[in-house]
């Protein structure tokens, strides 16, 4: 717990040093947000013209192993008409994301900039929100006066098209990968750790894979778990949800002030598939923030 406790306040001194005051609130509304009156309902439907069919069989495949597990279609559906019936729409809406480095990451991402336009980036590696309490405050600068912020945060997890967990197929590539390689060789340092087997070293942690070597130690709380789970690379993702829940709720506690009108938090596991499937998303966390930064409405049970 001491490694946690010290990594976390690593990631957020170092963003509070370069951590200045807002003079003032001027208008911001920029290029990353979409113009025109089209609903974001309306723009949903479009986002997944062309993309894979949802495959049954696939499907009662992902949910055996993720239980709560939907689409990113039925996710896309489903938290732009939640999200609207709120007033968020694609004119006031800015997208802030944390999610892994990985290519397949932006997937999720993609879909929900298509409504609501270019997004602000938050995450670094297996998702982490490294761009911590300053990167959360330039965001807030960024957001509509008036207007609304939606999050979307959370790991990912490969799962083959025959059910194996942590690898998928990659587009061009003959092998299945690692998904999430970052995710995976933290565990593995961490098993090093836990069985006995690694070696003792004075090297201190190198800024050239500075954010590799913080999710090693965000997820040395976790030795314990991940060594009497059933599936290690299964409950992995959930692991690492729930370091990055507490993170980034605490950036959010701390740049509350930069909230306009308010902010949507979306949490949960990226379930990424082939080329010829859709990607998955297990929802975990889906709540409403006011304008103090209160959170007022749990929306969690409209999506799940």
């Amino acid at each position: 717990m001491k490694f946690f406790v010290a990594s976390v306040a690593l990631l957020f001194s170092a963003a509070e040093a370069f951590h200045t005051a807002p003079i003032g609130r001027t208008s911001t509304r920029t290029n990353m947000i979409v113009k025109g009156d089209e609903k974001g309902s309306e723009k949903v439907a479009k986002v997944f013209e062309g993309k894979p069919a949802e495959n049954s069989e696939f499907d009662a495949l992902v949910k055996a192993n993720f239980p709560g597990a939907i689409s990113n279609k039925q996710l896309a559906t489903k938290v732009v008409s939640v999200l609207e019936g709120k007033g968020y729409t694609p004119g006031n809406t800015l997208l802030a994301t944390s999610l892994c480095a990985d290519e397949l990451a932006r997937v999720l991402e993609d879909d929900f900039v298509k409504v609501y336009g270019n997004n602000f980036n938050l995450g670094g590696l297996s998702g982490f929100p490294f761009a911590g309490n300053t990167g959360f405050g330039a965001m807030a600068a960024h957001v509509p006066d008036d207007g609304y912020c939606l999050l979307v945060h959370g790991p990912h997890v490969g799962i083959t098209k025959d059910g194996l967990i942590g690898k998928v197929e990659r587009p061009g590539i003959a092998l299945v990968d690692n998904c999430c390689g970052s995710a995976i060789a933290a565990s593995n340092y961490l098993k090093g750790i836990t069985d006995g087997g690694a070696k003792i070293t004075t090297k201190l942690q190198s800024f050239s894979d500075f954010q590799q070597g913080a999710v090693q130690e965000l997820i040395l709380p976790f030795g314990k778990r991940l060594g009497e789970a059933e599936n290690r690379m299964k409950e992995l993702p959930y692991a690492l949800y729930d370091s990055q829940d507490i993170l980034v709720r605490d950036i959010i506690n701390t740049g509350k002030g930069g909230i306009k009108k308010g902010l949507a938090l979306l949490g949960g596991i990226q379930i990424n598939t082939g080329p010829d499937t859709l990607d998955y998303f297990h929802p975990l966390r889906f709540d409403l923030y006011d304008e103090n930064g209160k959170v007022v409405d749990d929306l969690l049970p409209l999506i799940v």
